[in-house]
């Protein structure tokens, strides 16, 4: 049981991490100073703990990941389509 809650609690955590940059880039309009390959790896990496976490079936890291997935891949694709300098509008 205690583990459970660890783990959910990691999630909670977790998916603190991503969202605050994400709002920033909307609010802002700005990428400068975010790293395009830093992004694109760790899409990669979410992908891969994805994948593990479905092959597994652990529904708290399947979560985890999904979230974070979306998340994160949202971030890289503004990155990507308005070029790591751009202003997004």
């Amino acid at each position: 049981m205690i583990d459970l809650f660890i783990g959910w609690t990691g999630v909670g955590f977790g998916l603190l991490v991503a969202p605050p940059q994400l709002y920033k880039i909307i609010k802002t309009g700005r990428t400068k100073d975010i790293s395009l390959v830093t992004y694109s790896f760790l899409c990669v990496a979410l992908a891969c703990y994805l994948f593990h976490a479905i092959y597994i079936g652990d529904a708290i890291f399947i979560t985890a990941q999904s979230v974070n997935l979306v998340v994160n891949s949202i971030i890289l694709y503004k990155l990507i389509k308005n070029g790591k300098n751009a202003i997004i509008v």
